[in-house]
């Protein structure tokens, strides 16, 4: 094992402390007050529920190269992946034009 390979196991690691640290540190100072914590629920059932809108349309059509090695692709996980993809193209969409609306109505005042 040379130290590449250390290293790479290191960042793995480093990465998974920082995230396990920047989901429970905010929770803990949460807990402060706990109205918050309404609000980031409402939040997270949102995401939940745009995602389930964007599972059931998207299409769990696999090719049949990616059927096979070395892919292995499911219809399910077709369809997962469809999903997760709707998803971001209309949070991204959302976003820009939360972004562009917000210029214009401080361009307007």
């Amino acid at each position: 094992m040379d130290s590449i390979d250390i290293f790479i196991y290191v960042a793995e690691i480093l990465v998974v402390v920082g995230a396990v640290i920047a989901i429970l540190m905010p929770l803990i100072k949460s807990l402060d007050n706990p109205a918050s914590l309404v609000k980031t629920a409402i939040g997270i059932a949102v995401l939940v529920v745009v995602f389930f809108i964007a599972y059931s349309i998207s299409d769990g059509e696999v090719l049949p190269k990616y059927a096979a090695d070395p892919f292995n692709l499911t219809p399910s996980m077709s369809k997962f992946v469809g999903g997760s993809l709707i998803t971001v193209y209309g949070l991204f969409i959302i976003a820009i034009l939360g972004i562009v609306l917000t210029e214009i109505n401080k361009a307007v005042k």
